[in-house]
């Protein structure tokens, strides 16, 4: 999504003290310096008296760059080098550290962390490379407008000054109102190949600090038993066996009795007594249904009226247009529970400090949930919270639920406490599969007619599945008339120019707690999308990127210009139309999070003794790439989510209860599954968009579509190992 604001909307004020330039927001609106009593500022960008450069970044970092694509923009502005620049995450505060597409929260999602902060940190760093060249312009006795700053480096003629020299003096002056921002021509670090991530090297050598790395002296290590289906509850528990486990300290349960919270040294120790401890539990609320019944349940619904008409199109009108077509394409499609698994797990640490602060140290993906959440469980007002946000390794949207899940959990270990210790909450691996939050299961049943020049006539779709937004505080933000906008994006609002769609859904009930997984809805509908736009074009008698292309032919629509663009770059790289002998190709493009990604799949072999994918050629469209390299990145490793994910993954269960573990019976791409990916990033002027989710999307279906050109297997349900395909 692209942020249009002014200037003014953004850059609020600056701050002197102690001869440290800040640039940043103040609350209450107004354009001023602070002086040095401490009026309270709150910065995205401040300069030391030393020179250092420190960027405040408002989102987290799981490894989809802001850690990088922040300080970026600042340094662009600015003028100092990506040397010169360090970075830490900004404290929780959504009256200035907001996500400006959430409204007052700070949070990070829906690939939106350098898309709403964009001009916000062009400004920051454009106001305080003004206030620097006017104090320097001051001093030297010259124009303002004859000063410059590369580097670093302050200079006005023959006369140069690094920037320290007058971070004093540019502290005392006002603040911009309307700071000049670089023209994009002027950019050096944004769009530049050669810029590397400013986290890579601290990950490599082992100094990064996750979340699972916080090590508070004298704390206790918390691991919680749980009930094995959702919706049981704790009633007593005998820890006699845990007892005789070195390091076991206690057990208690929650308050909320959604479990039994164990207590001991250290985390081995947590483990084994966990493991010892025998529990009564009340199941009489909890799920007791199998994999099985709900995927009936799901393809049952796709068979009735639909409970929502989305787009209130004629649906009788489109069946007769559909039944009377020339041809007639129809499938159903299902797709399972997944887990996000990111490479560590959930963890996080509280403690309370002598002044009665409550103290949260975590891998924080929404920073106000557990900051609100904290509120009401220690009845203390904001202010006496802090959360500390660390490196996380991974999310896919684990991290951030509604209900602040493993962070209130670890507030209700910490809560029963006589809190003289900090608690550090920590899940398994075996925790985060079996009790965690899931991609819901949908499914969908598409009905297409094409007349007999092989022109789509009719699109008739049903989906069905559990709502991810429904129940919870995001509720009005994403369902509208009673439809979950995220169980339908990516149809919905399809760029494509289709006449006579009909889109119909019903929620089923979930029979565990749903999530955001990476690219949300887009997982199942851009699949469901682009493989019936492949089997039509076949169907027709067409190629299958002229057939895209002759739905995205309005010039004047930048959506579909986009899309065509991305598609003709993938098609044109790949040499579509030309494999290698005994190899099929299969293409997809989809837009997702204001960004539009193509992809062409080529493999070789055959479903039984192996499909081998031997190349993803995909070329994509974010606007402006700020750092190319990260972009890169996540189109990999979004390819590989969906690819991955498509071809093995699935969580199943009996009677409630998840019946896979750890990464033997959930996994994961191999690093052997894909042989090479080449990524194309389109030029643009246009403002940033996501590019942590958009590579998903287009990966699946562009798998299953090479796979049905090379045997001609039609894939309708996941994984596909279910469905006949085995790989090599």
């Amino acid at each position: 999504m692209t942020i249009n604001t002014s200037r003014r909307g953004f850059l609020k004020g600056a701050a002197a003290a102690s001869a440290v330039l800040i640039v940043g927001a103040r609350p209450d609106g107004a354009l001023a310096a602070a002086s040095s009593d401490g009026a309270q500022l709150n910065p995205f960008v401040k300069i030391d008296a030393d020179g250092t450069v420190t960027a405040i970044v408002k989102h987290f970092e799981m490894g989809q760059g802001p850690a990088t694509g922040l300080p970026t923009i600042i340094a662009e502005e600015l003028g100092v080098t990506m040397d010169q620049i360090e970075y830490e995450f900004a404290p929780s505060d959504p009256q200035v550290y907001n996500n400006l597409l959430f409204g007052p929260f700070q949070g990070t999602g829906g690939s939106t962390a350098i898309a709403n902060s964009w001009m916000q940190y062009r400004q920051a760093g454009a106001a305080a490379r003004e206030m620097l060249i006017n104090a320097a312009a001051q001093s030297w006795g010259v124009d303002p407008s004859g000063v410059s700053i590369v580097d670093g480096i302050i200079a006005a003629g023959d006369k140069t000054a690094p920037i320290a020299e007058f971070v004093a003096a540019a502290s005392e002056l006002e603040v911009p109102a309307e700071p000049r921002l670089n023209d994009p021509s002027e950019f050096r670090l944004i769009g530049n190949e050669s810029v590397r991530r400013k986290d890579s090297a601290i990950k490599g050598n082992g100094q990064a600090k996750f979340a699972m790395d916080v090590h508070l002296p004298n704390q206790m290590v918390a691991m919680i038993k749980r009930p094995e289906s959702r919706g049981g509850i704790a009633l007593g528990f005998d820890d006699s066996a845990s007892k005789e486990i070195k390091g076991y300290i206690n057990a208690a349960i929650l308050p909320n009795q959604a479990g039994v919270a164990v207590y001991a040294e250290n985390t081995w120790a947590a483990i084994q007594a966990r493991d010892m401890l025998e529990i009564e539990w009340d199941m009489s609320a909890a799920e007791t249904r199998d994999s099985d019944q709900i995927k009936a349940e799901i393809m049952a619904a796709l068979d009735a009226e639909p409970e929502f008409n989305v787009n209130q199109a004629d649906a009788a009108t489109v069946a007769a247009a559909i039944d009377g077509a020339d041809t007639v394409i129809e499938q159903s499609f299902y797709f399972p529970l997944l887990a996000h698994a990111p490479m560590e797990p959930l963890n996080c640490t509280i403690e309370e400090t002598a002044e009665g602060d409550i103290i949260l140290h975590d891998g924080a993906q929404m920073p106000t949930g557990p900051h609100m959440a904290y509120q009401q469980i220690f009845q203390l007002p904001p202010e006496k919270i802090q959360i500390k946000t660390m490196l996380a390794g991974g999310s896919f949207g684990r991290r951030a639920t509604p209900d602040a899940d493993y962070q209130v959990e670890a507030a209700l270990a910490f809560v029963v406490t006589d809190r003289s210790r900090p608690v550090k909450l920590v899940w398994t691996r075996e925790d985060d599969i079996r009790s965690g939050y899931y991609r819901p299961a949908f499914g969908h049943k598409a009905r297409v007619g094409l007349d007999a020049d092989g022109n789509i006539v009719g699109w008739q779709h049903q989906v069905a599945g559990q709502s991810i937004m429904k129940g919870t505080p995001f509720e009005s933000f994403s369902v509208h008339d009673g439809v979950d906008h995220s169980s339908i994006e990516g149809i919905a609002d399809s760029p494509y120019n289709i006449p006579g769609m009909a889109l119909g859904l019903t929620d089923t009930p979930k029979a565990t707690s749903v999530l955001w997984w990476r690219s949300v809805g887009h997982t199942h509908t851009g699949y469901v999308m682009e493989v019936m736009m492949d089997l039509a074009a076949k169907a027709a008698g067409r190629d299958p990127v002229e057939f895209r292309l002759s739905y995205l032919a309005d010039g004047s629509d930048p959506d579909q210009s986009r899309k065509a663009g991305v598609l003709k770059l993938a098609a044109e790289k790949a040499n579509w139309g030309n494999p290698a002998d005994g190899r099929a190709q299969g293409i997809a493009v989809h837009k997702s999070f204001g960004s539009y990604a193509a992809q062409v799949v080529e493999v070789s072999g055959d479903p039984e003794s192996g499909i081998k994918i031997e190349k993803v050629t995909c070329a994509v469209d974010c606007g402006i790439a700020v750092n190319p390299d990260v972009v890169r990145a996540q189109m990999e490793g979004g390819i590989g989510y969906g690819i991955g994910h498509v071809m093995r993954g699935q969580i199943t269960l009996t009677g409630g209860a998840v019946d896979q573990s750890n990464f033997p019976d959930y996994e994961p791409l191999r690093i052997g599954d894909i042989a090479a990916i080449d990524v194309h990033i389109v030029p643009s002027a246009e403002a940033p968009t996501g590019v942590g989710e958009p590579g998903t999307p287009p990966a699946a279906p562009a798998l299953a579509n090479a796979i049905n050109t090379l045997s001609g297997v039609q894939i309708a349900a996941h994984p596909m190992t279910e469905d006949g395909i085995s790989f090599v």
